[in-house]
Formats: C-alpha cells, structure tokens, sequence
C-alpha cells in the first residue's frame, strides 16, 4: 500500500472541511474524487503533503507516518509531486528552469545532469521544443505541462492533480488530460481531483465521491457513473452530465 489515510479531520473557525476521511491508494494506481465545489477535496490533497496541517487523524506514505512531528516533511515532498490548478510556475524562470530548479535545490543534481533530466521531461509532455520560453510566452496548457514535467522530474512515488484542467480555456483541456492518461498508462500513481467525467470514467482504477467533508460513496467507474449506490453521487452525476451533456 503506497498511501494511507485515516480518519483525517480539519476545521477552518467554525466550519468543519474534512469529517473523518480514510482511504488507501495503491501503487501503479488512478483514483479519482469528485465532488460539489466546497466539501473539502483539495484541503484533503493539501494535508496529505500538509501543505495545510489536519487536525487529526493520520496519514502513511509507505511505511513512513506523514503525520508525525518527527518526520522530515521536504523529504516527504520531494516524493509527492503537486499540481496546482493555476499552474504555480516561477514567471521569471524559463520553462527549463522551473522543471530543473528543484533537481538542483533539492535533489543537489548538478546543473549538467539537472539539464538533462528537465528535457527529458519536457520531451515527455510534448514540450521539448519550449525549454526556453517562459511562462508567458505558452498558453494556458502548455504553461500546466511544465508544471507537470516539474512534478515529473522529481520522481515522485505518488502525483496529487487539485482541478489541473479548471483554469484552462475549453480547448486547452485534452491537452492535458492526454499527458495525465498517458501517466496512468505508464503505472504512474496519480490521486486526482477533478470535474472531468470523462476522464475520470475511462481512466480512473477508482472513484471516491465527497460531499461536506465525508466520503459518500466509493467504487470502480462502472459502480459509480451507471450503478451508485447512493442517491447523492447519481444526482450529482446527473447534474454534471446535464450541465455538459456528458462529455466531461
């Protein structure tokens, strides 16, 4: 088992985000959540690299306990890679620097062996030919590709995506989902969370339904878009179907 959480719970002032949240993720596999906007699903991928602290419960990568006061949290890091919805590239930096900086910060890569490996990640999104552009100069998906190249070059046990198609202009979407469904294919460990339905459908190992804070439903595709069990996760389907006409 590659991640383990438990019973994890946060609270903002009076408002309760995440009510006791558990679930496990395997090596080499896709889950997705889906939700209503607001139940807590990117505060729960943000405790889980504890971007944000939870108040209780706890958390395993591995066999190493993210939650314990005793960890060394940016060696944790360094084995989670994130990807942000609005990209969270250095503006000032070319794409080559954003997706070496941290081979050469982090993993103390010299620069030479650092180059390297940052193109071959930018080849691997289809961006070999942009490693001197910066973030300005590519559009909206490219600019979600390096951040994934980023992620990438790290070699990371485990990728948690928080909505990284939700800041993109409609055409610049399959850009993206066609990098991340290449990932899945290739057994990357992906926790993804998204309103894209239909990647989630052909690309998800399984689905994990939120709302206010609970997990209400969990299950392969095929339980959760044509057999949920709970009357929630099929009106939700039914109105993000409704919404987009199914496509997503």
């Amino acid at each position: 088992m590659l991640l383990r959480v438990v019973d994890l719970h946060k609270r903002y002032g009076r408002e309760e985000v995440l009510k006791g949240v558990s679930f496990f993720l395997e090596k080499g596999e896709t889950k997705v959540i889906i939700g209503p906007s607001g139940t807590g699903k990117s505060t729960l991928l943000r405790c889980i690299n504890r971007l944000t602290e939870p108040d209780r419960g706890r958390i395993w990568l591995e066999d190493v306990e993210i939650t314990s006061p005793k960890v060394n949290i940016n060696r944790i890091r360094a084995q989670i890679g994130f990807v942000f919805q609005d990209f969270n590239l250095f503006t000032h930096l070319t794409a080559l620097d954003n997706v070496r900086l941290g081979l050469m910060r982090v993993k103390g890569m010299g620069k030479k062996e650092a180059t390297a490996r940052a193109l071959q990640e930018l080849a691997r999104v289809g961006l070999a030919d942009k490693a001197k552009a910066y973030p300005a100069e590519l559009s909206g998906g490219q600019q979600q590709r390096v951040s994934i190249a980023r992620a990438l070059a790290m070699d990371p046990k485990l990728i948690l995506f928080d909505e990284p198609t939700s800041a993109l202009d409609p055409e610049l979407i399959g850009e993206v989902l066609a990098v991340m469904e290449d990932l899945a294919k290739s057994g990357m460990t992906m926790l993804v969370v998204t309103h894209e339905m239909g990647f989630a459908r052909s690309v998800a190992d399984e689905i994990i339904f939120m709302e206010k804070g609970v997990i209400l439903e969990q299950g392969p595709p095929e339980q959760i878009f044509y057999s949920p069990k709970h009357p929630r996760t099929a009106e939700f389907l039914r109105r993000i179907t409704d919404l987009y006409g199914g496509n997503r």
